[in-house]
């Protein structure tokens, strides 16, 4: 289904009812969408009211209109829970998606105030550059602002496109222009001084094949969130709920009292 939040159509999933379990948000991760949350939204139906939006510039939403920010995005999820007259009593969130609830619980005022936390292979801890990753850094933006130049502009007009394209990950290059430049404010803020001030009871479930967000972010997130426990889930990549589907289920079942 689909509703309207500030001039962007944003589609959606609104799946069970509250039988006295509550609602649960479910929020997706970057590149993904709501379809990857199939098995979750039938497994929980039954028992809760479940909603889960495609965030701006994913899945069939609308992109924004210009590069949003960590905060654009929990605003948006704020308006989503207005909009669909929501207070969801357990957020659960992937990569990305966990991000976006850090910030969203942590703030002075919360967008989002729910009894339990689910992260899974959750975003949120900038990685530590090694010196050789530094260095690439700084030949990069050297690079660049030479061929950004008018008269290497002139010489060399794709010469900047072509630098982006050879340094991007997957995800910058599959994105549009606007989705890359929200990537790049994305994955720079790092979150690690909120972790300590989330004070719901916080299920981490990480897959320890985990390439995109290590297990070591789960532990140190395990470590510095005061009522927290970390399942990690064997052979699973960054997709655990996926991979290690039958132990994500029986966890998140017992998380949320469902037999």
């Amino acid at each position: 289904m689909f509703t309207d939040i500030d001039d962007l159509r944003i589609n959606y999933t609104d799946c069970g009812s509250d039988s006295g379990k509550g609602t649960v948000l479910l929020l997706h991760g970057w590149g993904s969408n709501i379809t990857l949350f199939k098995n979750i939204v039938d497994m929980l139906s039954p028992h809760m009211r479940v909603l889960a939006p495609d965030m701006p510039g994913f899945g069939e939403s609308d992109e924004p209109k210009e590069a949003w920010c960590v905060d654009d995005y929990v605003d948006f999820i704020g308006k989503f829970c207005e909009k669909t007259e929501i207070k969801p009593t357990v957020v659960l969130g992937h990569s990305f998606g966990g991000r976006v609830i850090i910030k969203a619980v942590t703030r002075e005022l919360p967008v989002l105030s729910p009894e339990k936390l689910i992260l899974t292979d959750s975003a949120g801890i900038k990685p530590k550059q090694s010196t050789a990753s530094k260095i690439k850094t700084r030949t990069y933006k050297m690079g660049k602002a030479v061929m950004s130049t008018a008269p290497m502009k002139k010489l060399f007009p794709n010469a900047v496109e072509n630098m982006r394209n050879k340094r991007g990950s997957a995800d910058y290059l599959a994105a549009s222009p606007v989705m890359r430049a929200t990537l790049v404010k994305v994955v720079n803020e790092d979150l690690t001084e909120l972790l300590p001030k989330i004070k719901q009871s916080t299920l981490l479930i990480w897959g320890d094949k985990d390439d995109a967000t290590p297990l070591s972010d789960g532990v140190k997130m395990s470590e510095l969130i005061k009522d927290s426990g970390l399942v990690t889930i064997e052979n699973a990549g960054h997709y655990a709920f996926l991979d290690g589907w039958y132990t994500f289920s029986r966890v998140l079942a017992s998380f949320l009292e469902i037999k």
